[in-house]
């Protein structure tokens, strides 16, 4: 009998390590292993429940890895403060435009395959997209059409210099020929009938002069469907999430995990309007790769672990070394445009990679960080950034959709900085 209750004690003890592993999403460490103070760590619980209770945002989730060990991951606050729900580290939220990067990949795959060059135009797929004009409006507030000098290419729609800008972001008579922005898109067209909208737009910018934000990456996620005769849900799941171990990333909430999903609060805390947020439980009319998937912090930290690590995560290759080093390096030249301040303002300063903001030196940007960091945020209050030099992966997950969201790309940035003692 004692032999018996011997075994049980040391089976739940087996159950019980195998149950914490499998909560986290990437092998842990003590924050002093990896050169984090534990003391200082303690800050972002300090600040952010402050803030908590102060109603500025409903609850986040902060995951943080160093040395490829995850040293901090903790939740706060609500998933749904209305309703009363706990924050848990495993709550799904909208990350907008934090699906961006897992296109990029999918995309940078596709040129691994020799499926695609950089230089192939868009009209490739869609030829109605070779024959868009560039709009350019006069000081009388009219738009006169002139033709594109070159077409659109891979590269153009990977780094946001294609002319095409999300219709939202201006009233001019170019702005509204675009769609309003991925989200808008994805909820108003099908596949088919969103480039068709496309094909009836003006550029904003001649190909390859500008980097303004908009639908560049929708298209890329276009190409892929195409490519591949499938859902871009199922290209990025088959090609990235399953290899990752990306459970909880979906273009739809599945109805057994609509529990974990996050809302945003009813009304934004500086202005006390209510406030859009996006519901990934109701589909939409096609997968936006411009920023309709949802994920969890252990999830993404996972993928830029993989970017951190140049393309690897455990047994899983998804891209090659030096593909990771073509697409976090700069891609803008000294004689184009940079607009990436009027789109982020925490980007400031910064260049741009192939669907991530690109940091080229220690100084100028108005946040800390090394240079060689790329980074991307989501418009519903998310961000992550990956540091090659401090070998640091930053997730920070809430649902807090209005301008708040700068402040608190800021205010993650100083806690997990400061906390570096090595």
């Amino acid at each position: 009998m004692k032999k018996i209750h011997k075994y049980l004690f040391l089976l739940n003890i087996l159950l019980f390590t195998l149950s914490a592993q499998a909560a986290n999403p990437l092998p842990t460490s003590r924050p002093d292993a990896v050169g984090l103070s534990a003391e200082k760590l303690a800050n972002i619980e300090k600040v952010l429940r402050a803030d908590i209770e102060k109603g500025r945002i409903p609850g986040a989730v902060v995951a943080i890895a160093r040395r490829g060990r995850l040293a901090y991951f903790e939740a706060f606050g609500h998933t749904d403060k209305e309703a009363g729900t706990p924050m848990t580290k495993d709550a799904i939220f909208a990350i907008a435009s934090m699906t961006k990067p897992m296109v990029g990949v999918a995309i940078m795959q596709m040129m691994e395959e020799t499926r695609l060059q950089m230089s192939d135009p868009a009209a490739r797929w869609f030829p109605e997209l070779g024959k868009l004009p560039v709009g350019v409006m006069r000081k009388d507030g009219s738009m006169e059409s002139v033709p594109a000098r070159r077409p659109m290419t891979v590269q153009d729609l990977l780094r946001h210099t294609s002319g095409l800008t999300y219709g939202a972001r201006g009233s001019t008579a170019m702005h509204k020929s675009q769609p309003p922005s991925s989200g808008g898109a994805a909820a108003r067209y099908t596949s088919t009938e969103f480039i068709e909208a496309l094909s009836k737009a003006h550029l904003a910018y001649q190909p390859g002069t500008t980097w303004d934000y908009g639908l560049s990456i929708d298209v890329l996620g276009m190409i892929l469907e195409k490519e591949h005769q499938q859902k871009l849900g199922n290209v990025l799941s088959e090609r990235i999430w399953k290899p990752l171990g990306m459970t909880d990333t979906h273009f739809l909430v599945p109805a057994e995990k609509v529990k974990r999903y996050a809302r945003a609060l009813r009304n934004d805390p500086d202005t006390g309007k209510p406030q859009a947020s996006t519901d990934l439980t109701q589909p939409n009319k096609f997968d936006c790769g411009g920023g309709c998937a949802a994920s969890t912090a252990g999830d993404y930290i996972r993928f830029g672990q993989m970017l951190l690590n140049r393309g690897k995560l455990g047994d899983a290759r998804i891209l090659s070394s030096r593909t990771v080093d073509y697409m976090t390096a700069n891609h803008l030249t000294r004689d184009m445009t940079n607009l990436i301040a009027d789109a982020d303002p925490t980007k400031a300063d910064y260049e741009f990679g192939l669907t991530m903001a690109v940091r080229t030196s220690a100084g100028g940007p108005s946040m800390m960080g090394s240079p060689g960091v790329y980074t991307w945020s989501g418009a519903s209050g998310t961000d992550f950034w990956v540091d090659p030099k401090e070998q640091l992966v930053v997730v920070f997950m809430s649902a807090g959709p209005g301008s708040i969201r700068w402040h608190y790309r800021r205010l993650i940035n100083a806690l997990v900085y400061q906390a570096i003692v090595d």
